[in-house]
């Protein structure tokens, strides 16, 4: 009876093995045509950054939102902004993860964004000069001799009237307005306080502006204190807007600002105090307005 069940498991075992060995070397499963939506996050980083440029390319707002649904994402929107924030702090640079930052502004404004056009330069016509050089047949020299034995002939020459002087007129040059370049530091305008019982932290909220008040993506801040530091980039909420990001304070806690571009400093930012109507003091929050 005994050697009947050891006979019966070895023949379980071998059965196993036969079939693993079947199914792993002999003939795999193999995927054809298979969903977005069961592929790795990792492919679906990558299936992201693939639509972002397609959509670059073809402003086709529908069909990027179509490509985004087969992933199957909870929130597309969100899950771009998180992506665009990881490569970014990952160090890879940020024209690599602006596609999937526009992406995500458009789709939270339901249209496409105008895309960027340098200005042209403009074009001076320069008056061009006939510079080949005109041949002057010299007179043959005649000798008293001659002039004595036969007759000199005269002739009459029309001479050719010179061309008047032309005279150069200097076509004014368009003027241009100076703007400030990549490199100039963002400065504090406006620093305000926000005492709102709804809010569940107290945020250091951020809106950076350009030389062209324009919302300025793509802008890393570090905000640090004694207990650590910390890195991010605006751009990445758009639902706030291109400019924006925040950061969650601590109460009776000093923080320190910098805007990497530029340099910029801010020392000694903490969380205000705020009073409800009912007389309780609770942690606001506050909002810095950063103009380059």
């Amino acid at each position: 009876m005994n050697r009947s069940i050891l006979y019966l498991f070895f023949a379980l075992l071998t059965g196993l093995g036969l079939g693993l060995a079947y199914s792993w070397f002999v003939s795999p499963v193999e995927y054809v045509d298979a969903a977005p939506a069961i592929l790795r996050a990792d492919f679906k980083d990558q299936y992201r950054i693939v639509i972002a440029a397609s959509y670059a390319g073809t402003l086709d707002l529908p069909r990027a939102r179509a490509r985004l649904t087969l992933l199957g994402d909870t929130d597309p929107i969100a899950e771009l902004s998180a992506q665009a924030q990881r490569m970014l702090a990952s160090g890879e640079p940020f024209e690599k993860a602006q596609p999937l930052a526009r992406l995500a502004t458009d789709l939270t404004q339901g249209f496409a964004s105008a895309p960027f056009t340098s200005t042209p330069v403009p074009a001076f016509n320069t008056p061009q000069f006939d510079t080949t050089p005109t041949f002057i047949e010299p007179q043959q020299e005649v000798t008293a001799e001659e002039a004595t034995r036969t007759p000199f002939p005269t002739a009459d020459f029309e001479q050719t009237p010179l061309a008047p002087d032309i005279a150069e007129t200097n076509t004014p040059r368009p003027t241009f307005t100076p703007t400030a370049g990549p490199g100039t530091p963002f400065t504090l305008v406006d620093q305000e306080t926000i005492c709102d019982p709804s809010l569940q932290a107290s945020l250091m909220q951020f809106s950076l502006i350009d030389s062209r008040s324009r919302p300025a993506a793509g802008i890393e801040i570090i905000v640090t204190w004694n207990q650590g530091e910390d890195r991010f980039f605006t751009g990445f909420k758009p639902e706030v807007g291109n400019g924006y990001a925040d950061f969650i304070m601590q109460k009776d806690t000093a923080y320190s600002i910098r805007i990497v571009t530029g340099g910029s400093f801010v020392p000694n930012i903490s969380a205000p105090i705020c009073t409800d109507p009912n007389g309780v003091t609770y942690p606001g929050s506050l909002l810095l307005t950063f103009q380059q």
